[in-house]
């Protein structure tokens, strides 16, 4: 068979399973299917498809119409640039995510670097110790490590499994040295002071299960998205443990939803500087507070 009239063929049968975006879909994995990229799919769309390609690429769009994430199939998801392995072992990075780093970076590159004590509304970038809590992926930390040479970065998950993924990000993007990895819950084992705790925690209440896209709810790692019935559980103990490690006048950045943006302002009572940050869609994204 061709290649466009393979691509035509997936295109029906991923319209057939009501999978969302067709054509996108069935491009990323005929891509994934030949090892090529777009542009070789518009040059070549009278090449032959070998019966193991053909074979390959039936097999992912088989995966697909039964909802499987296409990042799944593939192995790969792109994240601040960056081509990063995902397996059903860690949550697929999200570009709402890239979000928590643009605000990481804004606080490191707005404060110039003061004292060692680092007093209200300064953070020195060239000692700065960050802390990623629940990795996954290892998206978050690899995307500041690059930003940031001289940081010292440690990365935290539960999961042995989702560390193995960040640690071969890590190699993938010749940052291994650069980001120390524990398998730990939250910031436990971590040594203070930090001047920066950042995180994408799950922030997803089972009461709100039904309002997840299905394909998320059926395959992507539940404990990376549900935090309990309400949404809090997981931020409720990350927050006193940030203010735990922080230093006097750092930072805590966390993702999170619109449902639960009032109840972590309420958890963040006490702390400084309490500012939340809407992603494209105007939805509250990103919640930053500064210790006293």
């Amino acid at each position: 068979m061709q290649l466009k009239q393979a691509l035509t063929s997936a295109i029906s049968q991923l319209t057939a399973h009501n999978v969302p975006s067709p054509r996108m879909n069935a491009e990323l994995l005929l891509m994934f299917a030949l090892g090529c990229d777009r542009a070789y799919l518009f040059a070549h769309p009278e090449r032959e498809l070998t019966s193991d390609e053909m074979s390959r690429y039936d097999t992912a769009l088989a995966e697909r119409s039964r909802g499987v994430p296409a990042q799944y199939i593939a192995g790969h998801q792109e994240f601040w640039g960056m081509d990063l392995i995902v397996t059903p072992a860690v949550l697929i990075p999200r570009p709402e995510t890239e979000h928590v780093v643009e605000t990481v970076l804004e606080l490191v590159r707005t404060y110039p670097a003061g004292g060692q004590e680092c007093p209200p509304h300064t953070i020195p970038a060239h000692t700065i110790r960050i802390a990623d809590v629940a990795t996954g992926s290892g998206c978050v930390a690899l995307a500041l490590a690059k930003e940031l040479p001289h940081a010292e970065i440690h990365a935290t998950d539960n999961s042995s499994a989702a560390l193995e993924v960040a640690r071969a990000n890590a190699a993938r993007h010749q940052l291994e040295r650069r980001i120390q990895f524990h398998e730990s819950d939250l910031l436990e084992g971590l040594n203070p002071p930090f001047d920066l705790v950042v995180s994408n925690p799950p922030y997803v209440g089972v009461c709100e299960e039904d309002q997840v896209q299905l394909e998320v709810r059926k395959f992507e790692p539940r404990t990376a998205v549900f935090a309990g019935p309400t949404g809090t559980e997981v931020i409720s103990r990350l927050i006193p443990q940030a203010h735990s490690i922080l230093r006097r006048g750092g930072w805590l950045i966390m993702e999170i939803s619109g449902t639960i943006v009032d109840r972590v302002r309420s958890l963040l009572d006490g702390w400084d500087n309490v500012e939340v940050a809407t992603d494209l869609q105007s939805i509250p994204r990103v919640v930053k507070a500064r210790k006293r």
